[in-house]
């Protein structure tokens, strides 16, 4: 790993009409529009579930780094984020995250040490610790 700061810069362009354009330098580009719940189509990503998207990819990097540290073998994780965006006073911000993780383990796996693993890769997530939202975990480990 490189040493800290880091720095990530991403773009957004728009026209008056259409969706929004968020480009990286590298020219990777995805489309963006507002959710349904705010008017839009519900066809393209949102920036709402973009931020979901990356609490639940930021918590399966964590744990995969985690689980080769430890030398845990695995068969398959998912992981779902849900964020409630509440009015407060005169805001609208993201008031609660809960990440749920299935985790496939390979017969004779220590389950609890996966369990412990999969903690740590919640407690070290850098976007949910970034968020002012409450955080919640829940997890299930199965042999697959």
């Amino acid at each position: 790993m490189k040493a800290f700061p880091h720095t990530y810069t991403a773009a957004a362009s728009a026209d008056p009409t259409g969706n929004v354009i968020c480009s990286l330098n590298n020219g990777s580009r995805v489309e963006v529009a507002p959710p349904v719940e705010f008017d839009g189509a519900g066809d393209v990503w949102s920036p709402e579930e973009l931020l979901m998207a990356a609490v639940a990819n930021c918590l399966v990097l964590s744990f995969k780094s985690i689980a080769r540290a430890y030398d845990l073998n695995w068969l398959h994780i998912e992981c779902a984020a849900d964020g409630q965006l509440e009015k407060v006073e005169r805001k609208v911000q993201f008031t609660g995250v809960h990440t749920r993780v299935k985790l496939i383990l390979p017969s004779g796996e220590d389950s609890d040490k996966a369990k412990r693993i999969l903690e740590k890769a919640e407690d070290t997530c850098f976007i949910t610790n970034s968020l002012s939202a409450e955080s919640g975990f829940s997890c299930e480990i199965v042999e697959g």
